[in-house]
């Protein structure tokens, strides 16, 4: 079966999932075409992620004139359907994040998308996000492509789902991944209970290749600990900073990375200078999946005091490197994370709670923590596998060809 992904950026150091979704649905016999809005131009990529790079299309590359030459030959062989596509276009404006005219050029995109998936031969599309990627993808169908479907992450889509047109896309698609239960309850919000059966709930996952090869018990004598993530307001490093003061007030020695960066950079610089923490606490900047990796095993444990999300994949690989997890109450972590037994869970937004929880991290006993690192392992590998949920993938796919052939 011939595929294609649509994502509106490709490859991305914060989208090592989707590789490794496409590599393992690749590895079990599926063809599949890789197309990006942009990203063609990102330097701060991994091997891995270089190589995906050259196999990716980008829609935006080069200049306008293949938009235009796309909507004039759609123009020209389907005029019916370009109406039909501007009527949707026209029917999701309001209320909308973007302006009518960045909806028009997703239009333009989605003829360019439709011509390489006819010459391709594609017989399903599948967009990542339910942003402007979905949006160009369910165009493509408007416009006589083929079938399909998209992923909902969250959390952006679930704080803005009239402005995206989410129950739209999720009325249009001929299946809607959830990543989470929580993520599949959020989207039957939107939409009426008769379409609830569309919506599956595929696990983001790990291949065996980044957690193999990890001995036991190589963090527990460390007294750092790594929040890896976009530095921006639904992470919470802001009140983790908070916390890190709190713990150095009480004399308590440790180190704290932020792995990542971001838009609250700056006010989270100036944070850590105005509470002296530039001995204790260490930024990043953007680094690669294997650096991510070596960050990871270099701490005691991951902390991600988010306030919004989905399902973080960074606590799945933190997890699967046997590392325990300190995290918030917040969406579809606590289906993975069990206090007690793999981390910590505490409210978010309560810093006197997450305080507590990396206090009493940094002072577990070693075997404390190796066990913990042992249970998390176990549990992110039973509900994880990339080749497993690639498997529930291609079914959906599968399903849906059926259905049409019929």
């Amino acid at each position: 079966m011939r595929i294609a992904y649509l994502v509106n950026q490709y490859p991305a150091v914060s989208h090592s999932f989707i590789r490794r979704e496409i590599l393992a649905l690749e590895r079990q016999g599926l063809e599949v075409m890789r197309i990006a809005i942009r990203g063609w131009r990102d330097q701060a990529l991994g091997e891995e992620d270089q190589f995906e790079q050259k196999r990716t299309r980008y829609v935006l590359k080069g200049r306008t004139f293949g938009l235009v030459a796309a909507l004039m030959q759609i123009l020209a062989t389907s005029p019916a359907r370009l109406a039909a596509a501007a009527a949707l276009v026209w029917k999701t404006r309001r209320p909308a994040d973007r302006p009518l005219a960045v909806q028009i050029i997703y239009l333009l995109e989605a003829c360019r998308v439709l011509l390489w998936l006819r010459a391709e031969k594609i017989e399903h599309l599948h967009a990542h996000f339910g942003t402007n990627s979905a949006q160009v993808a369910m165009l493509v169908r408007e416009l006589g492509g083929p079938t399909w479907s998209f992923t909902v992450h969250g959390p952006e889509e679930f704080d803005k789902p009239a402005m995206i047109a989410l129950p739209e896309k999720i009325a249009r698609a001929d299946f809607v991944v959830a990543i989470s239960s929580f993520g599949r309850s959020q989207l039957y919000r939107q939409v009426p209970h008769k379409q609830w059966s569309k919506i599956e709930i595929v696990h983001c996952g790990l291949e065996p290749g980044f957690h193999q090869n990890v001995p036991a018990g190589a963090g527990a004598d460390s007294r750092r600990l790594v929040c890896v993530g976009r530095l921006c307001e639904q992470k919470g490093q802001l009140l983790l900073l908070d916390a890190a003061r709190r713990l150095v007030e009480r004399g308590v020695e440790f180190e704290l990375v932020l792995a990542g960066d971001g838009e609250m950079r700056p006010e989270i610089e100036g944070l850590i200078a105005l509470y002296k923490l530039e001995g204790i606490v260490r930024i990043t900047g953007w680094i690669s999946s294997d650096q991510v990796r070596q960050e990871i095993l270099a701490s005691r444990a991951l902390v991600l005091p988010s306030f919004a999300e989905g399902l973080p994949v960074v606590l799945m690989e933190a997890m699967a490197l046997r590392r325990p997890v300190i995290s918030t109450f917040v969406a579809g972590i606590p289906e993975l994370v069990v206090p007690g037994q793999h981390g910590w869970l505490v409210a978010a937004g309560d810093v006197e709670a997450l305080t507590s929880a990396m206090l009493e991290c940094l002072a577990a006993r070693s075997e404390v923590i190796d066990e913990m690192g042992a249970n998390a392992r176990v549990q992110v590998l039973e509900r994880h596998d990339i080749d497993r949920e690639a498997t529930k993938l291609i079914s959906l796919f599968e399903r849906t060809a059926t259905r049409l052939s019929r």
